[in-house]
């Protein structure tokens, strides 16, 4: 079953978003991830505050995704990450089919 990392982003230093977002990119591929949303405009239709980025990847599973997130290649990403952006990060499973 597909499992998805959903991130509210807000950019706080363009370089290091840019290093982050090659290095991140690189391991999410490695590792069988796909981008589905990236840096799309989001509209807020209800509730608030209103969204940051909004980036959606999605795996295969939740067991590839958490390996994904746990590697050493993802770690270097997360240092960079430290100083660039601040997000919120979501692991959502997806709905088995039908």
């Amino acid at each position: 079953m597909s499992a998805y990392v959903i991130s509210e982003v807000e950019m706080r230093d363009a370089a290091g978003f840019e290093a982050y977002r090659i290095i991140a990119a690189k391991t999410i591929a490695q590792y069988g991830g796909r981008y589905l949303v990236r840096r799309g405009v989001a509209n807020l239709i209800e509730g608030g505050p209103p969204p940051k980025t909004i980036i959606v990847v999605e795996f295969p599973t939740m067991e590839r995704l958490r390996e994904w997130y746990g590697s050493s290649e993802y770690a270097e990403a997360l240092k960079v990450r430290q100083t660039a952006l601040n997000r919120r990060l979501i692991f959502v499973e997806g709905v088995a089919p039908i």
